[in-house]
């Protein structure tokens, strides 16, 4: 069955069995480790929080653009100036002027993707000056133009400019973003088999602890009847009490430890904790060791191809090698083509403003070339020494990273290897020490033994089983933070992760 889990601005396709919770009894929940996966994908609020991340570098992207949205600008103003009247040089006298002036303008100018600025500019300027008596002082009174300007740069922003860098730069991010999210789930899935097999192991353990204090209370009860017909010491009885009171304080600490492995569980599980807080989980697993076969080769092959931190610095490197191109770039002296077309008018009224203007009637045009040169050019030199030296050191930091993950995964294989011995070695010390507890019981019973030999045989059977299935435990996250390590987590469960980008 095909599920979706949502990731802010991508989607992961989740190819896992529903989530089935079975009732056993009324306090208690069977979960396989399946299925607490699943809930932990859904409903983990450390995935909640890391999903974000890429949405909101998504949304930068969209952020990089707006530096192609071009801009529109509109003006206009009026006004009245009145000169007054004189005499000129040769004393005759001149009218006072008076001249009323409304101009309005529009422009909208932007970028390309080559880097050519582009400004397209409208100005309309309507004067009517009158002299002292009424009559107007010029035919022509509106007058302005339509002009297109580009400028393309041929040297410095002519391959990339800081709009292109940045576009380029976030998409490495939203890159980034992801890896970092894909190695966030990768954690969350290992952290939940490590809390599933600790569950496991902590209910078994509290089974065992039960068990002891069984095995306690019939040895007391025994040497109670024994010391009823005068067939054993009063300090045999004290013996067995003293070992029930023990029992009765592991069988304590094993449940208090079973609660607080429960509430971890529950934590990676959920994101509504008061509601599950009555609940008990009852994993549907057993603790099981399942031989594998190890390559060294094959781990590290699949860690340098698959672990998300490792991508996820290859990119930063590709992103690295963005800003040096710019800054590279930016070395170069500045060499702008430019250009420009406009028409001219001039008329009575607006009406034949526009006319001329469609007309042509006063066409113009330039061509032309401007060349900026900073002498010395030292802060663009420095920047691309810089952007250099980074890389270098991003480099040295990848060659860091591949070295730790190949020791990572040397020792997770190696602890795996021992952890399977330790299975085989812990379930043999459980058996030998189960029939040395059988065999003393029956010399016990026939006067051969005493108590005291007895209880130490129950407190080694006891610390066996633990061992077995802490072995057990051990082993099987031991395979967990070895798939973690070689980044193979997900395909081991089955999980199949698709990012689709989802524009709105």
């Amino acid at each position: 069955m095909q599920r979706l889990f949502h990731l802010g601005c991508v989607f992961a396709a989740l190819f896992l069995g529903a989530v089935t919770l079975q009732t056993r009894g009324e306090t208690g929940y069977s979960l396989s480790l399946q299925e607490s996966i699943e809930m932990a994908l859904n409903f983990n609020l450390d995935l909640e929080i890391e999903r974000f991340e890429p949405e909101m570098a998504f949304y930068r992207i969209g952020m990089s653009y707006g530096g192609y949205d071009p801009q529109l600008q509109l003006g206009g103003n009026t006004g009245e100036t009145t000169e007054p009247g004189g005499l000129d040089a040769e004393n005759r006298p001149f009218p006072s002027t008076k001249s009323q002036a409304d101009q309005f303008n529009a422009g909208l100018g932007g970028f390309l993707s080559t880097g050519l600025r582009y400004d397209v500019i409208g100005t309309v300027d309507d004067r009517d000056v009158k002299r002292a008596g009424g009559f107007n002082l010029y035919d022509l009174n509106t007058r302005g133009l339509v002009n297109i300007e580009v400028s393309q740069p041929l040297l410095k922003n002519m391959w990339i400019d800081e709009r292109r860098m940045n576009i380029r730069i976030n998409k490495k991010l939203l890159k980034m973003t992801e890896l970092r999210l894909l190695e966030q789930i990768m954690l969350v899935v290992t952290q939940v088999e490590e809390a599933y097999f600790n569950l496991i192991f902590a209910r078994e353990n509290v089974t065992v602890q039960e068990e002891a204090l069984g095995l306690a209370e019939r040895l007391l009860a025994e040497n109670r009847k024994r010391l009823e017909v005068g067939a054993l010491a009063p300090l045999d009885e004290k013996q067995s009490q003293s070992q029930v009171a023990a029992r009765k304080a592991d069988l304590i600490e094993a449940r208090r430890a079973l609660s607080m492995q429960e509430n971890l569980m529950k934590s990676l599980l959920t994101n509504d904790y008061a509601s599950w807080h009555a609940r008990r989980l009852l994993p549907a697993g057993k603790l099981e060791a399942i031989a594998q076969v190890f390559s060294l080769q094959d781990s590290w092959s699949k860690a340098m191809s698959q672990r998300p931190d490792l991508r996820g610095m290859r990119t930063d490197l590709e992103r690295q090698a963005i800003v040096i191109k710019f800054d590279r770039n930016q070395l170069f002296p500045s060499l702008d083509l430019v250009g420009s077309y406009g028409r001219a008018a001039n008329a009575r009224e607006y009406e034949g403003f526009f006319n001329g203007i469609q007309d042509n009637s006063g066409p113009r045009y330039s061509v032309g070339a401007v060349l900026r040169f900073p002498l010395g050019n030292r802060t663009a030199r420095a920047n691309y020494r810089v952007s250099k030296t980074q890389k270098m050191q991003l480099l040295a930091r990848l060659k860091k990273m591949e070295q730790t993950i190949m020791l990572q995964i040397d020792d997770a294989l190696n602890l795996a290897k021992a952890n399977f011995q330790q299975v085989q070695a812990t379930r043999e010390a459980r058996e030998f020490a189960q029939a040395a507890l059988d065999a003393e019981q029956k010399k016990l019973e026939n006067g051969l033994s005493t108590s005291f030999v007895v209880l130490q045989l129950q407190n080694d059977l006891t610390l066996a089983r633990t061992n077995e299935i802490r072995a057990l435990a051990n082993y099987n996250q031991a395979l967990a933070q070895l798939a973690f390590d070689e980044g193979d987590t997900l395909r081991r469960h089955g999980i199949a992760i698709q990012v689709v980008t989802v524009s709105e």
